[in-house]
């Protein structure tokens, strides 16, 4: 069955290829994998990574099932043609904090990559998380992301399942053409700084239905993204879905064409949420649109928070410098926790700029008072149905 699997796969992926191209194999225990949970196979993966890379034409690196302890390990290109990383098997990272390391799986410079099969990676987060000196400081060293993607392209990330990853499941940097679908990313809701996806320097990146239910953000959009398209997403618990933080450091570049729609937030701390922090850096955050969401007891289901701050004290210099603009919140509907369901607290120096919002439909849990909206330094208009009342 798995080998008619591996067929299947190899003509999906290879289809454009001609047929003089071989499409080549590499089982990884033919490299010296052992599947016993306590061998390191970092060698063993390596070696076989390299022989596909280094393969003309279309290769797969085949992880069967099984249990693998790996180190942390990465896979570089750029290489001499298409592969396809196929996880059948569980891939388990080393116990404990394993500090001083960015990523434990890691993929670089790399094009027309897959990574799928189904398998799952265990990040082994609970023998790490208490370790974790990044939730009262912004001076630190943080525990390693699960699986990192750097200046990847033309390339699919899908059915992998990520569990109590150290610090962020997966992140994508300095990528253009990816889709990522089918991926399953949990971590406990007390778990420290387990972002879901985080995205930074990328373009024309696709997230669609996938489930993430984590300990921090369920999707978080950074610094010099753009065309990034999120749909079909449940998520919950978490923080919300993410633009930001932004402004916090002086390099970062303008974020813009962020698309969020057909998503479920479940038990959220936040529900859409743009932040920025209080710092001279200035960029532009601009063109996004949330459209079709469905909340259900999210604390704050609709938020801007241009005074971010989420370990006192901060250096806060003067107001945000980020200009948010062209932001269109339509069709949005749920629960809210918190009686102050949509709040825009904006930047006194740069004030939020054409927001519309149409069709906002919320109610509070357990019908406590009415909700209510916040405004401070903000342009915008209305139009449908709002509950709350827009307070602009």
């Amino acid at each position: 069955m798995m080998a008619l699997q591996i067929v299947f796969f190899s003509i999906f992926f290879f289809v454009s290829f001609t047929i003089a191209q071989d499409v080549r194999t590499l089982n990884v225990r033919n490299y010296g994998a052992i599947a016993d949970g306590r061998t390191d196979n970092k060698k063993a993966f390596l070696r076989a990574w390299n022989d596909a890379c280094y393969q003309n034409g279309g290769s797969i690196v085949y992880i069967p099932k099984g249990v693998y302890m790996v180190g942390s390990v990465e896979f570089a290109g750029p290489c001499r043609g298409p592969i396809m990383f196929l996880i059948s098997g569980d891939l388990k990272a080393p116990i404990g904090p394993y500090s001083n390391v960015e990523k434990w799986i890691g993929f670089q410079h790399v094009n027309n990559l897959i990574v799928k099969g189904g398998g799952t990676l265990d990040g082994q987060g609970p023998s790490a998380w208490p370790y974790n000196k990044c939730q009262n400081t912004n001076n630190c060293d943080p525990l390693p992301i699960s699986i990192k993607f750097d200046f990847v392209t033309n390339s699919r990330i899908e059915s992998i399942r990520s569990v109590n990853s150290k610090n962020v499941h997966l992140a994508i940097y300095g990528c253009n053409n990816v889709n990522v679908s089918k991926v399953d990313l949990l971590a406990p809701a007390d778990s420290p700084n387990t972002d879901g996806i985080k995205i930074s320097r990328s373009a024309d990146i696709r997230i669609t239905n996938s489930r993430i239910r984590t300990g921090d953000d369920c999707i978080a959009i950074i610094s010099g993204s753009s065309s990034i398209d999120v749909s079909y997403v449940y998520c919950g618990p978490g923080h919300g879905i993410s633009i930001g933080s932004l402004g916090k450091y002086k390099n970062e570049e303008n974020v813009n064409g962020v698309t969020v729609r057909k998503c479920t937030l479940n038990g959220t701390d936040n529900g859409v949420r743009i932040k920025s922090w209080e710092s001279p850096y200035a960029i532009t955050a601009s063109k996004f649109l949330f459209q079709d969401i469905f909340m259900e007891n999210v604390r704050n289901p609709i938020i801007v928070d241009q005074t971010y701050c989420p370990n006192s004290p901060c250096n806060q210099e003067t107001a945000s410098h980020v200009q948010i603009q062209d932001v269109t919140y339509r069709n949005i509907w749920g629960t809210s926790s918190s009686q102050v369901a949509v709040s825009f607290e904006c930047s006194k120096k740069f004030p939020c700029k054409n927001i519309v919002m149409t069709d906002v439909n919320l109610a509070i849990v357990g019908g406590e008072g009415p909700l209510k909206s916040s405004c401070s330094y903000v342009k915008g208009r209305s139009f449908g149905r709002q509950n709350p009342p827009p307070c602009f």
